[in-house]
This record gives structure tokens, sequence and C-alpha cells, in this order.
């Protein structure tokens, strides 16, 4: 992997609707398909409304129990109490380092790893006070897993 790969961009600040994931990461298709029924139930289909997942840690290094992931998508309006548990939040503006992934989730935590790892301790840059998040620009069953596009964001000083 190149660091020429690696882009800067100024992300607007963003208000998400979000489900969050709390536990075992082997746990995650059940929230995956709550959130889905949700955005299906408010009309919030991801042709209109971008999808961002944020990472509180990785999968395989956390406690299971403790491991955290929200799932969001791009909101307007208020989210109205829900069973599904759906909050609204905002994903912070500022300067991130955004690294394309091509392909299924199984080499995401690769390039995550790359990024945070190997990218920027040569960039010179800071890390902010968030976590990384990611984009899902193209995504499964939309397109076959191989043809996915995944934007990674590593919130920057």
């Amino acid at each position: 992997m190149q660091s020429e790969q690696v882009r800067i961009v100024d992300f607007k600040a963003t208000r998400v609707a979000v489900l969050e994931h709390r536990g075992d990461p082997a746990l995650i298709d059940h929230s995956v398909r709550v959130f889905i029924g949700w955005r299906r139930s408010v009309g919030l289909s991801p042709k209109i409304s971008a999808t961002y997942n944020i990472f509180y840690g990785s999968p395989t290094e956390a406690v299971p129990e403790n491991f955290r992931l929200d799932l969001c998508a791009t909101i307007q309006q208020d989210v109205a109490p829900n069973d599904a548990g759906v909050v609204v939040k905002v994903i912070p503006g500022g300067r991130c380092a955004v690294l394309r992934h091509i392909g299924s989730d199984e080499g995401l935590g690769e390039d995550m790893f790359y990024l945070c790892a190997n990218w920027l301790p040569q960039s010179g840059e800071e890390e902010r006070d968030f976590p990384v998040y990611c984009q899902r620009v193209r995504f499964f069953p939309e397109v076959p897993e191989h043809e996915a596009v995944t934007d990674i964001f590593l919130p920057l000083e």
C-alpha cells in the first residue's frame, strides 16, 4: 500500500441516526439487521442517506463484551423514539486522512491498521480525539462484495 493513496479532506459535521452495537462482534449481523429494518421503516435507504460506521476499537483485540461499533445513516430530521434504540449523534467536522478500501470487509482491518500505524506516524499529522470511522460508499448486496467501496476516515488535528 502506498501513502499516495491517502488523501486529506475537510469533513463537514454530519448528523446521523445511530444504532449502537455493544458487545460481541460475532453479533454485529443481528445489529445490522435491526438497523436495516429501522431504516426501511423510516424511508432512509442507502440511496438517499449515506451509511457510516464508527469504530471504537478492533473486533479482534477487544474483549468481546467490551466491543463498540456505531451503525449510522445521515439524517436531516429528528429521530422519534423507537424500539430499535436508534438515537441521533453527530460525526464532528474537521480534517481527516482518507483511505479508500475496495473489496469485502475481510481486508478492512488491514487498511485501518495501515492508516493508523504506518501512514500516521510518517505523515507528521496528529490524530484528533474521535475514533476512526468509515463511509460505506458502495456495498453488498447492491454490488458484489469484491466491488464494495469503503472510505476509511482518520480524524486529524
